[in-house]
């Protein structure tokens, strides 16, 4: 759980998060354990594979958030948005390296 402070700023009271960088550094270490799982040489953050990886777990993050949050309209929006960008991604992909394409989809799941 996350402890908050109140702190008085102004007019209005704000709240500080005291460990919203530990946060921050744990979501940095997922999506880097995602690349190194999916990169195809050491220094590889940006091919079709990566990025397809990085879009599908924070798919599956605001999948599970939207189940909880019903009525969070501009969440989801942002999810449509990655699910067309994965997808944009994936077609490029097919286009390019057919066999790329199909291990890639084999490794995500993606069907």
């Amino acid at each position: 759980m996350i402890r908050q402070n109140i702190v008085r700023h102004g007019s209005g009271l704000h709240f500080e998060r005291l460990y919203a960088n530990m946060l921050n550094m744990l979501a940095t270490k997922k999506k880097q354990a995602v690349i190194k799982k999916n990169q195809i040489h050491e220094k590889d953050t940006g091919s079709p594979e990566v990025q397809v990886a990085v879009l599908s777990t924070q798919i599956d993050a605001l999948a599970k958030h939207l189940k909880k949050h019903k009525k969070d309209n501009h969440s989801r929006r942002g999810l449509i948005k990655m699910v067309a960008d994965r997808r944009t991604h994936l077609k490029y992909l097919e286009r390019k390296d057919k066999s790329r394409y199909t291990a890639l989809m084999k490794k995500m799941e993606l069907v």
